[in-house]
């Protein structure tokens, strides 16, 4: 017997539909001689801390271990993975399977955790039998066939599964460790604050505070710019002043400040003659749009819509996983595969069968086109996001899914329509001893383009910051005469504040935000800090521990996330460190570097960074303020002091540990003392980041 173990039930039904249902059982699918059964993402789970320290160390009353730096860091010599309680009924079902099985095929999602996920599933039955891989980008039928037609060895991609447990265990040392650490520093301080720290999760949040500081400190230059109208033969155009090398009234960015300097240039070319010093016509040619990778649609979606980058990738999750309609969503690569190009045809087809609105923009592509996005070179694990060969129904799509579906399918016709031509015009003009420059452009084929016109004009604007105007027919030497000058004032603006999209682009290329050349070069080289499937989950977390909050479009950092930017050393906070870690998995994945040497680093760095927060104080702002501790009430859990604070209600108070929060026991308050005979514990809250 086969067994295909999914990562999830969805990919176990499309597997199953393309072999052929025979029978249905608890927990999976019958296709003849082959059994379809899947997990629920990761069926097994990192151990708490607990299991790592002794067992002498002080509980609360819900059985946990209070926090205390005595213990810090936390460094597992062997590794404990439990089955997650929801999940033990599933893993129970594999587990009988995989005895029956004579071969079992790995059908993780194509990715590091897919990989993992199953791997974790193996090794926890020990299961020694012959194992493939199977590895598609899309559930449509068609390429579920294909997939099962070419399986691969599963240990093909055992450096994927180490990367995946290599990034899993060094985000648990940091964040179990550090948040931990700072989290009692701050506590020593005076504050309450709940201090989680990531290994992707703090530098994000450090990009945030600093692009909210700058902003804040900026201060405007006022600087002025002119204009002139050129009169020639043929007609009238508008050119803008270029200063010279010595220009005078310019400050050190080449910006012209001096307003008297601007007022004589202006009154000097005014109704001057002058003539056409350079004038240079060149055909263009602008390629079709590539499709999207995860990170370009959040950034269309997050400016168009205003979704968020959580909400971008559930969409898109949903549009692969649910209605079949689009390929795999978490990559970072926009390109295509070249063998993919001969199921144009098709895929046109089923768009139009999906998009009937589409009709006539699908009956004038040409499948024949091959665009510049179809580049094998260019391809890493996972291709771009496109539609798939599915003649589904919009009919069951929410209106969030049938925009972005509709994004994805619109770069995708865009593909095989011909390239978008124009005439580009540069002129330059020699007025009374001064330069002034004009651009335009005339389109001579409109190509690609008019998937987009028809919808939004101001779609792919990358191509409309030139001059837009219509240049008159000239020649070098022609003479003209500028009519009018203007002075323009303006002054410099402030860099934006991050969206969503614009927030997932800089993670993406971190490169842009470190200063030092080195360290520059390295991350330019790299994939910038988190990946595609995790950069959505990391700013829900900051959002979730109130580090960020959104006003409208925008996220802006809060007086707590500043504070724990501040609390937290350089190397904790700069991108450079994730960014080398990020370098390290991918070597692990590629069979370049070894997982051992990986997290040895990790163990140092843990040690050292959790010795420097071992020691002193830190005051948070944001953060709750500490009740004073009480000598005389004591914890029943763990015997530290406790602490009075008001209750919501006016005039009513509660006692809370003042190990909060290693510990989260609480009394109601009996007349100025705590009610031990009616303690609880309070809420759990978890310290871990994904990333």
């Amino acid at each position: 017997m086969r067994l295909f173990i999914a990562e999830k039930p969805s990919v176990a039904k499309a597997i199953a539909e393309a072999l052929g249902v025979t029978s249905k059982g608890d927990g999976y699918i019958e296709c003849g001689t082959d059994k379809i059964t899947w997990c629920f993402g990761h069926m097994l789970e990192q151990a708490e801390p607990d299991e790592y320290t002794p067992d002498d160390v002080p509980r609360n009353s819900n059985g946990k271990k209070i926090w205390r730096i005595e213990e810090l860091p936390i460094i597992p010599e062997t590794w404990i993975l439990r089955p997650k309680d929801d999940a033990k009924k599933q893993l129970a079902v594999i587990g009988k399977l995989i005895k029956e099985a004579g071969e079992i095929v790995n059908a993780g999602d194509p990715d590091r955790e897919g990989q993992l996920l199953v791997d974790e599933v193996l090794h926890h039955f020990k299961a020694n039998k012959p194992t493939r891989r199977f590895w598609v980008s899309a559930q449509d039928t068609v390429t579920v066939k294909r997939g099962l037609a070419a399986l691969k060895e599963n240990n093909t991609y055992h450096g994927w599964a180490d990367a995946a447990r290599g990034r899993a265990r060094a985000d648990w040392l940091i964040g179990m460790n550090l948040s931990r650490a700072y989290t009692l520093r701050a506590q020593r301080g005076g504050s309450r604050a709940l201090l989680t720290v990531g290994r992707v999760q703090t530098p994000t949040l450090a990009l945030v505070v600093n692009r909210d500081r700058e902003i804040e400190a900026f201060k405007p230059v006022p600087y002025h710019t002119i204009r002139a109208a050129i009169q020639h033969e043929g007609g009238t155009f508008m050119a803008a002043w270029k200063a010279k090398e010595d220009q005078a009234g310019l400050d050190s960015e080449g910006r012209l400040v001096d307003t008297a300097v601007a007022d004589a240039l202006v009154a000097s070319v005014k109704g001057q003659p002058g003539s056409i010093a350079e004038y240079k016509q060149e055909a263009k040619k602008q390629n079709q749009p590539l499709a999207f990778a995860l990170s370009d649609i959040t950034v269309l979606a997050s400016n168009k819509y205003g979704y968020s980058a959580e909400d971008v990738l559930n969409t898109c999750q949903s549009l692969y996983e649910t209605h079949k309609l689009t390929s795999y969503p978490r990559t970072d690569c926009a390109y295509l595969p070249e063998s993919q190009h001969a199921d144009a045809a098709n895929v046109l087809d089923a768009v139009k069968h999906v998009n009937p609105e589409l009709a006539s923009l699908v009956d004038a592509a040409d499948p024949r086109i091959k665009s510049k996005t179809w580049n094998d070179s260019k391809i890493t694990a996972h291709h771009g996001i496109v539609p798939t060969m599915q003649k589904g129904s919009k009919a069951g799509l929410s209106e969030r899914e049938r925009n972005i579906y509709e994004l994805i399918v619109r770069a995708y016709i865009a593909q095989f329509y011909p390239l978008h031509e124009y005439m580009q015009t540069t002129v330059g003009v020699d007025v009374a001893g001064e330069t002034f420059a004009a651009s335009g452009k005339v389109v001579t084929k409109n190509g690609w383009r008019d998937v987009y016109d028809q919808v939004d004009e101001d779609a792919d604007k990358e191509q409309d910051d030139s001059d837009s105007q219509r240049l008159p027919a000239m020649k070098q030497g022609d003479g003209v005469t500028c009519t009018d000058a203007a002075r323009k004032d303006s002054k410099t603006k402030p860099p934006q504040r991050f969206t969503e999209g614009t927030l997932t682009r800089a993670m993406e290329n971190i490169h842009k935000f470190v200063a030092d050349a080195e360290h520059k070069k390295m991350l330019r080289e790299g994939d910038g800090i988190g990946t595609s499937a995790t950069r959505a989950s990391i700013l829900a977390e900051l959002k979730r521990r109130e580090f960020l909050e959104t006003k409208g479009k925008q996220i802006i950092s809060t007086t707590l996330g500043r504070s724990v930017i501040d609390a937290l050393p350089e190397v904790v906070k700069s991108p450079v460190l994730t960014a080398l870690y990020e370098r390290m998995l991918k070597g692990i994945e590629q069979g370049t570097a070894e997982l051992a040497a990986f997290i040895t680093k990790q163990e140092a760095f843990i040690r050292d960074q959790a010795t420097k927060a071992n020691t002193g104080a830190v005051t948070i702002a944001g953060g709750k303020e500490a009740a004073p501790v009480s000598t005389l009430h004591k914890c029943m859990a763990c015997g530290t002091g406790l602490s009075r604070r008001p209750s919501k209600k006016k005039g009513h108070f509660w006692w809370g540990c003042s190990n909060y929060p290693g510990c989260k026991q609480t009394y109601p308050d009996l007349k100025g003392r705590p009610d031990y005979s009616k303690g609880r514990s309070g809420p759990a809250d978890s310290t871990t980041d994904k990333e």
